[in-house]
């Protein structure tokens, strides 16, 4: 799976929303689920029956806070998911033993940036880098204390920081629209793009107009990079 110009939308709510973003051209599809806080936007066993139905490319992404090694495998298997983007903190044992136990998961590691400052989110990279495959950005919310699916954005020179150090792939997310993808990406030329509540309208589930709009936005600024290396 190329991790190149990735677009990818998550929270998923049901089938029906998962080929609407399918049909528009969105080929990973991200599923939150055993989360700390927040309720999960479907249950695991409807979440597994999309995951396993999916054809290549499309791909399900499992978003969990899991930190412990055999229960996030245990998990991945249970869903058939290729590929998991953990989203709280992890000890390097644990990711160590993922990358040992099942070398087939592709991961995905969280960066929020305001949770923590730019140094320490190089020191995370430095450090983790050997047992991930690619790295996501998202927003601290200091109000809510959320650190995902915030709405908000940060500042990009900071992710743009982390594109410049990282040894792996980084795929910018944080208040990502299809009004502002765009000019995100000519800021931190990631390797992807992830949207969630961006996208939605008023009753939380996925806009198609917003959704195609923010594919194309985002497809328009990988082609000016391309051409503008």
């Amino acid at each position: 799976m190329t991790l190149n110009k990735l677009i990818q939308i998550a929270g998923i709510i049901d089938q029906k929303e998962a080929e609407l973003l399918l049909a528009s051209g969105v080929q990973w599809l991200g599923f939150p689920l055993r989360l700390p806080v927040n309720l999960p936007d479907l249950t695991e066993e409807a979440a597994a029956a999309i995951i396993r139905g999916l054809k290549p490319p499309a791909c399900g992404v499992v978003i969990t806070y899991l930190n412990q090694a055999e229960e996030i495998i245990a998990f991945c298997r249970e869903l058939g998911a290729s590929v998991v983007q953990l989203h709280g903190d992890i000890d390097l044992a644990e990711l160590g033993y993922i990358k040992k136990h099942y070398p087939d998961l592709m991961i995905f590691k969280s960066l929020v940036v305001g949770l923590h400052t730019q140094q320490e989110l190089l020191e995370l990279v430095r450090c983790t880098a050997p047992y991930v495959d690619a790295y996501i950005t998202d927003t601290y919310d200091p109000l809510s204390g959320a650190t995902g699916a915030t709405g908000k954005t940060h500042d990009w020179a900071v992710s743009r920081e982390l594109v410049l150090c990282s040894p792996r792939p980084v795929i910018l997310a944080g208040g990502l629209t299809a009004d502002n993808v765009y000019p995100a990406i000519l800021a931190v030329r990631p390797a992807g793009v992830d949207s969630h509540t961006g996208v939605e309208d008023e009753s939380g589930r996925k806009s198609r107009e917003k959704v195609e709009r923010f594919v194309s936005e985002a497809q328009r600024a990988f082609r000016f990079i391309d051409n503008n290396p």
